[in-house]
């Protein structure tokens, strides 16, 4: 049975850092890319870091590069989102998405994380 599982969500102030962690099991997980996607209230949802399967290169959402980083760790089957210098617009449900090639993924169930004084 696939699962992605996130967590490190929470509430936070502005210039605050929360880490996110997706766990995965039930697929070889160094075959997957992997990328972390957020949705806010009323937007679409929208792809914020990607990384490839050895972890070799990463992108980033515009709006985040600088302050958030994109990892992995093929031994433990997890994926990581550091976010540092976090912002009120930041908030949203942060998912992870595993994917083998254009059409075959899975997702997680999302984190909520908000950025509030």
């Amino acid at each position: 049975q696939v699962q992605l599982v996130e967590s490190g969500g929470g509430l936070v102030q502005p210039g605050g850092s929360l880490r996110l962690s997706c766990a995965a099991s039930g697929f070889t997980f160094s075959s997957y890319a992997m990328s972390w996607h957020r949705q806010a209230p009323g937007k679409e949802r929208e792809l914020v870091a990607h990384i490839l399967r050895t972890g070799g290169s990463t992108i980033y959402l515009e709006a985040v590069k600088g302050r958030f980083t994109i990892s992995r760790d093929n031994a433990k089957n997890t994926v990581y989102l550091q976010m540092n210098s976090l912002k009120p617009e930041d908030t949203a449900v942060y998912y992870c998405k595993a994917s083998l090639r254009p059409g075959y993924s899975y997702w997680g169930q999302g984190t909520q994380v908000t950025v509030s004084s």
